[in-house]
């Protein structure tokens, strides 16, 4: 299962009550971090997942509010003792910009992993148990959408195990180490597992227009966690203007990417009241529901038929 806590709403600027944007995944006790907007830790802080165990911090783009919250963020995560390396996601100039901001909290206690999205750049990137795929998006700079996707293998299959003359004692270490060695041969768990099973996919995306490649890079996940702007569709023009999305926009983007669940974020702060235009998104997707600081939800692996 894969739990995942919207910890802030906000864009452009921290309102009462509205964190800058971030989210925030646990896996198996692992944590990974999409943008750190200004005041994410303090959000962060109130959730009490810890600091400690995030592996991997995933930026989408260079906007203020989407990454002024790192320095100090940095900063808490090595007061609460990690040591190991941490890996850091983002556009091209990602290092160039983290040092900058870095020079505010030089003496961090671990390393930082830098992976800029090129066209060198592994699709998906993996940290640790996390699948973390990307797709360009279309804003005011370069900035991606991201997905994270937790795989499931196949269940053990005991006629494999036995057409291949495995003894049952070694069952569970290939199970568990996914190679063995038997009768001066070499057995992976690949060829004892049946076909791989449906797992878990979530899908943020902010800022950005809906263009088209984002209907695909969606495709089925669970939960779809998008910018929703501006809530009336008189401000198409304004949202075109500054690529951003209208909630009715990202209820069609929703629907046609055939995702389960809609979440709504990245409310301008003009949009004090964001509930006042969610029928507009329902009547497009129904099962859309605003974002709301530390709204939280555990994706269970789809049941098998």
């Amino acid at each position: 299962m894969l739990d995942i806590c919207l910890l802030g709403t906000g864009g452009m600027m921290p309102m009462p009550g509205r964190f800058l944007t971030a989210m925030l995944a646990r896996l198996n006790g692992r944590l990974l971090m999409i943008d750190c907007g200004e005041g994410t830790q303090v959000t962060m802080k109130m959730l009490g997942w810890g600091f400690k165990s995030i592996d991997a911090i995933c930026i989408t783009h260079f906007h203020a509010d989407h990454i002024s919250g790192l320095p100090g963020l940095l900063l808490t995560i090595g007061n609460a003792g990690r040591e190991e390396p941490l890996t850091l996601v983002g556009p091209q100039g990602l290092e160039y910009v983290v040092e900058g901001l870095c020079r505010i909290c030089p003496e961090l206690p671990y390393p930082l992993k830098f992976v800029e999205i090129n066209h060198d750049a592994p699709n998906p990137i993996h940290v640790g148990e996390f699948s973390i795929s990307y797709c360009l998006a279309e804003h005011m700079v370069r900035c991606y959408a991201y997905r994270i996707d937790v795989r499931r293998k196949g269940k053990f299959d005991v006629k494999k195990a036995e057409a291949l003359g495995l003894p049952k004692p070694l069952w569970g270490q290939i199970q568990k180490e996914g190679t063995v060695e038997y009768g001066g041969n070499v057995y992976t768990s690949q060829m004892v597992l049946g076909d791989a099973r449906p797992g878990i996919g979530v899908a943020y995306c902010t800022d950005s227009r809906p263009v088209d490649r984002l209907r695909s890079f969606i495709g089925g996940v669970q939960l779809f966690i998008c910018e929703g702007m501006y809530g009336e569709d008189e401000k198409k023009q304004k949202a075109r203007e500054n690529k951003h999305m209208l909630f009715s926009e990202a209820a069609q983007l929703a629907k046609g990417g055939g995702v389960e669940e809609l979440w709504l974020t990245h409310f301008s702060p003009s949009l004090n009241e964001p509930e006042l235009f969610l029928e507009v998104a329902q009547a497009i997707f129904p099962n859309t529901s605003l974002g709301e600081e530390r709204k939280t939800t555990t994706i269970l692996f789809p049941k098998e038929g």
